[in-house]
């Protein structure tokens, strides 16, 4: 301190400041005249002899000659016929010029970002450092570890499962914790922090909800709300912390295609995610937000879950059916997640092409799940249809969420009267059938192996139309309506198998040789062997395929263990009808054919086309039924499938001369009791008659 002698004092300090001043231009200028006797030097070198030559200009290499030309904090590059000196990141030049050379006095001096724009943004502290900075995040906000990243909120209460999910879904405890971490939270134990890679979370993540979907734990609409609304969380943290930019997994019950873009500038490209039933194409901008939020980085998830539909399937409490309309799920739920929080109205929609389970051309409907409607319900705001064809929607939405499409379905107004033709037709085919039933089982005079077949084929249909009047719509209890679907596959299978066993009885018959029979255990065999077989592998296959919502019967993913050997049943039939007709063609032109037996025969084939018309067409109307649900077919369906009954006791019974004249004998019995005696002489003497020709079977048309 100076005391008492300020004047000298204050002259002193200025003399010695001054000496300092003018010690550090001395330098300066020392260290230039050095730099130019160096130049001078180097020129006068490469005059002589030239270090490189282009388009005849002299390369002088001044970054290489000499070191540090540029000074602290910049970069040399050599130019012809000079050189240029440029700062690095986070430095300028004291001229303000990008580049300079040592002559021009420029140095480069540290930029205070800090002071330019708050690249942190309001919710974090910015610290300048020598050519950079860094941002340390308020508490709950977060830079995901990017320090000059800007903080955006990270709430981690989203990661607190509720409805039952915290023991189903343990990840989001361990993900509370990598939250908690990123937002700073000191409370914390070191023990307590996760180490485990994103690629680790993804597997875990996909195997817990494989285990949710493969139970029944998201049958109830709280827990589905709940259990995508993490989904989307988990997602949207796990992009968040990657450093991969892409990543495609699958499992058991989900697919995953996510889309990582690191970047301090927003990318604005058009791209497109995938899996195998569903497209995303999204504009990156869009996905990344608003320019003052972007934290750095762009993140795209599309996840598909292969089995969510049908957890899902009866919420419908979002959208305003139409007059008699209903509707089911014809796609994969799938969920889309993106890194931009603010995604409840987009200024420019997404588009995603979702393929449809049921390839049908029917109306198509877009939905997201909405959280908010009853606690959770599948709802068309927002959405719109852009394409629809029987193999693919096309939905537009102007927010994210979990989508799928729904397949519009109409109820019939006329239910009442398929109803009604259905119980009185079914009623009277069932009297018919035991009159048939009776017939073929107790008159021994008509036995033979053509009337096994149809007492066997009126049997199956008897049990499969009384099962079917008693619980094809008792649908409350699943175990009891999955029984009664079972029973019905097993009894029209086996009405087709003993079908096919007379078709093959006619084509040895005919075409192998005459009064030739099955036995009778292999009849069994293939009549119910067969279908019991089918049903069994059906069963092991899908067992939850045994019911639908609306009846007892097989649902669309198994309806091909019936149509199918339905269709190979038929088309075995046609080809033995076919050669029987030709080779009894040619018998008729033999010169010596036996007239009886042909005429038989002939009127058994056309008994046996005729029955496989009636069966056939029958169930061609109701494949139509089940898959399209028209009111012309569901008529034919209804009338054809309820008089079954009686077409075959009209075809087998009352077209059969011999079982007409047993008819007229029992009748004779009971109303005519004086011509008792003359009846049995005449009924003797026509069995007696009959009896070579037992085994052929039935009579003339």
């Amino acid at each position: 301190m100076c005391s008492g002698q300020n004047n000298i004092c204050i002259l002193s300090l200025i003399s010695g400041g001054t000496e300092l001043i003018i010690q550090a231009r001395l330098h300066l200028k020392c260290r230039q005249t050095q730099i130019k006797r160096q130049l001078t030097k180097l020129t006068m070198l490469h005059v002589n002899e030239c270090m490189g030559e282009v388009n005849g200009v002299c390369n002088i290499r001044e970054c290489l000659e000499i070191k540090d030309i540029c000074g602290p904090n910049a970069k040399c590059v050599n130019t012809i016929p000079y050189y240029s000196c440029t700062c690095d990141k986070g430095f300028i030049s004291t001229t303000g010029n990008k580049t300079f050379r040592h002559d021009q006095n420029a140095t480069c001096e540290d930029i205070d970002e800090c002071q330019k724009g708050n690249p942190c943004g309001q919710n974090a502290l910015c610290n300048n450092t020598q050519g950079s900075y860094y941002c340390i995040c308020n508490a709950g906000f977060t830079n995901y570890g990017n320090k000059t990243a800007r903080c955006s909120e990270l709430n981690c209460d989203v990661f607190k499962a509720i409805n039952g999910l915290e023991e189903k879904f343990p990840i989001v405890k361990q993900l509370n914790k990598r939250c908690q971490e990123l937002t700073g939270d000191k409370s914390q134990n070191p023990s307590d922090q996760t180490n485990q890679t994103e690629e680790d979370l993804l597997k875990r993540l996909q195997s817990e909800i494989d285990r949710l979907l493969s139970s029944e734990f998201l049958k109830d609409r709280r827990r589905v709300s709940t259990f995508l609304d993490l989904v989307e969380n988990v997602l949207r943290l796990i992009g968040a912390v990657t450093e991969m930019p892409g990543r495609s997994t699958t499992s058991t019950h989900t697919e995953l295609e996510m889309l990582v873009d690191h970047g301090s500038v927003i990318p604005k490209r058009n791209t497109i995610l995938s899996t195998k039933h569903a497209k995303l194409d999204i504009q990156m901008e869009m996905a990344a937000g608003e320019p003052a939020y972007y934290p750095g980085f762009t993140t795209v998830s599309l996840m598909s879950y292969s089995n969510l539909e049908d957890s899902t399937d009866t919420f419908f409490d979002g959208i305003k059916p139409q007059k008699n309309q209903s509707f089911k799920i014809n796609s994969k739920v799938v969920t889309v997640t993106v890194s931009n929080r603010n995604t409840s109205h987009l200024k420019t929609p997404v588009k995603l092409t979702l393929d449809h389970l049921i390839q049908k051309n029917q109306t198509h409907v877009c939905v997201f799940w909405d959280s908010s409607v009853n606690e959770g319900s599948w709802s068309d705001r927002g959405c719109s249809v852009v394409e629809s064809n029987p193999e693919y929607t096309v939905c537009s939405c102007n927010h994210l969420s979990s989508f799928a499409v729904l397949m519009a379905l109409y109820e019939m107004e006329n239910k009442f009267e398929l109803q009604l033709i259905t119980w009185v037709g079914l009623s009277i085919s069932l009297i018919f059938l035991f009159i048939s039933i009776l017939t073929f089982s107790m008159i021994r005079s008509i036995k033979s192996t053509r009337t096994t077949i149809h007492l066997h084929l009126c049997i199956s249909l008897f049990i499969a139309n009384l099962v079917f009047l008693a619980g094809i719509s008792q649908t409350a209890n699943k175990a009891g309506c999955a029984v009664v679907a079972g029973i019905l596959h097993f009894s029209y299978l086996a009405a087709f198998c003993w079908m096919c066993l007379e078709g093959i009885q006619l084509f040895r018959m005919v075409v192998l040789v005459f009064n030739t029979n099955f036995k009778t255990l292999h009849m069994m065999a293939v009549g119910y062997g067969v279908p019991a077989v089918i049903v069994t592998i059906s069963v092991l296959a899908n067992s939850g395929g045994y019911g639908t919502e609306r009846y007892c019967w097989l649902n669309l993913d198994i309806i091909w263990s019936f149509f199918g050997p339905v269709c190979v049943i038929i088309i075995i039939n046609i080809f033995f009808f076919l050669i029987t007709v030709w080779k009894l063609a040619q018998k008729f032109s033999s010169l010596n054919p036996d007239l009886d037996n042909l005429h038989k025969i002939k009127a058994f084939t056309i008994t046996a086309v005729a029955q496989l018309c009636v069966l056939g067409i029958m169930w061609i109307f109701g494949c139509f039924q089940f898959e399209e649900s028209t009111v012309a077919m569901s008529y034919l369906f209804t009338i054809f499938g309820s008089l079954q009954g009686v077409m075959l006791f009209i075809m087998h019974c009352l077209f059969s001369k011999q079982v007409r004249e047993e008819y007229e004998n029992i009748l004779a019995r009971f109303c005519v009791p004086q011509k008792k005696s003359y009846k049995e002489f005449n009924y003797s003497s026509k069995a007696q008659a009959s009896k070579s020709s037992q085994d052929t079977g039935e009579s003339h048309f």
